[in-house]
């Protein structure tokens, strides 16, 4: 059989590494893809925004099952695409994407279905959102309606920052349409978590839980990345804490979904703070996270082409097979000056003697020319290792980090240290 991954990050590469091993597949495509892709797949020089000529290049070349990495595309409807010209595509159809494409209609979804969540009040008028914020206490969330590249959720400590936030989103439109309109949440206390559900059918499967590492430097200081790195799984998440996620939260969103005439397929990614209350949702995501992907895929056991195409179908999931014994981490290895503006073109080396039986790396921003294997992004690329404890899983990875060679690579040194 045929599959094909849209995107060209590590999610992406990690995708692929564990679609490949699928004794079903025969032939694997990845669009763009990136310099680690390009060993193990076939990449394609189509970009994720391209609907037509990604549905084009599925029906030519007869695609058993595309895998949509980003949000973006999901948001536009690739799965209505893809589904019209009779092609399987793993992933939520576009109503349902509004579960991450708009905040509004998330938080408005929640409260209907009582899935818990942080209270919250919605602005389409930058004067009432203002007057509104001087009746509160802080701090306080904000968050543009819409897609913002992971940029739209700023907590404020106190009203002038909340104002300029304000002001930002939706005087200044940083965001252009995203911001048209806003949520003002409640601020939750607690440990943030990661739970990804494989759904189909109105069923769900469980992977593990992971925790992301959002901003760049040690300590949870300076501004947001998209991931720094990640671990799987949080040792300090019970039993019945996966249970009350599985039933308050996955499937009471999967249930409602249905009674609202929404069928939801594909990823559901839940992003939680366990509080005293209990755990609660910070928003949902319809797709992998990256770089919770890099941890979670190495700790499946199954065949993961099959349990995508089944979802992908309109089947319920069947049970996953997990290593049982096994935690695994990932470090994310940067660019010089990222999130903020870097160099890119520099020469990567080193790689050839990382990977092992319990280590691999998995690239994002990486392309390969006639100078070798060079950076092309700001996230450069994630080594992941695996091992029976959490702490030797960290030594294997950061082992592996300190081989990785470039000019001006970055990594942050506490990847995993919540979890210890």
């Amino acid at each position: 059989m045929r599959a094909l991954i849209v995107g060209s990050g590590g999610r992406e590469h990690t995708l692929a590494w564990a679609i490949k091993k699928s004794p079903n597949v025969d032939e694997l495509y990845v669009a763009p893809g990136n310099g680690g892709t390009s060993q193990i797949a076939k990449n394609v020089p189509v970009t994720g925004d391209d609907l037509d000529a990604l549905v084009s290049f599925a029906v030519e070349n007869e695609v058993d099952l595309t895998v949509v990495g980003p949000e973006a595309p999901l948001v536009d409807g690739i799965v209505d695409r893809f589904r019209e010209a009779g092609r399987r595509c793993f992933g939520p159809t576009r109503a349902a994407a509004r579960l991450e494409g708009s905040k509004v209609f998330a938080k408005e979804f929640m409260k209907r279905q009582a899935v818990p969540t942080a209270d919250f009040e919605i602005f389409d008028d930058a004067t009432k959102a203002r007057s509104y914020i001087g009746s509160v206490d802080f701090p306080i969330v904000i968050k543009a309606d819409g897609l913002a590249a992971g940029k739209g959720v700023i907590v404020a400590a106190s009203a002038e920052e909340a104002t300029a936030a304000i002001d930002d989103i939706m005087a200044k439109k940083k965001f252009g349409a995203s911001g048209d309109s806003v949520v003002v949440e409640s601020c939750l206390e607690g440990e943030e978590v990661s739970v990804h559900a494989i759904c189909g059918g109105g069923e769900a499967v469980l992977l593990p839980s992971s925790q992301d590492h959002k901003r760049i430097f040690d300590d949870d200081k300076g501004p947001n990345t998209g991931g720094m790195g990640a671990y799987s799984p949080v040792p300090f998440l019970s039993d019945d804490e996966r249970q009350t996620i599985y039933e308050t939260i996955i499937m009471r969103t999967l249930k409602g979904m249905e009674a609202e005439g929404i069928p939801y397929s594909g990823v559901l990614y839940a992003g939680l703070m366990i509080t005293r209350d209990g755990p609660k949702v910070l928003e949902f995501n319809v797709r992998f996270g990256d770089p919770e992907t890099q941890v979670l895929l190495p700790l499946v056991k199954s065949d993961m082409f099959e349990l995508l195409y089944e979802s992908a179908g309109g089947n319920s999931p069947e049970s996953i097979e997990f290593y049982s014994d096994r935690s695994a981490a990932a470090v994310v290895v940067a660019s010089k000056g990222y999130p903020g503006s870097y160099e890119k073109g520099r020469v990567i080396e080193g790689l050839e003697s990382i990977e092992d039986d319990r280590r691999v790396v998995f690239h994002a921003g990486t392309k390969r020319t006639q100078s070798g294997l060079v950076t092309s992004g700001g996230r450069v690329l994630a080594v992941t290792a695996w091992d029976e404890a959490l702490s030797g899983a960290l030594g294997h990875a950061y082992e592996g980090v300190e081989m990785v060679r470039f000019n001006g690579a970055y990594w942050r040194r506490d990847i995993g240290r919540r979890g210890l």
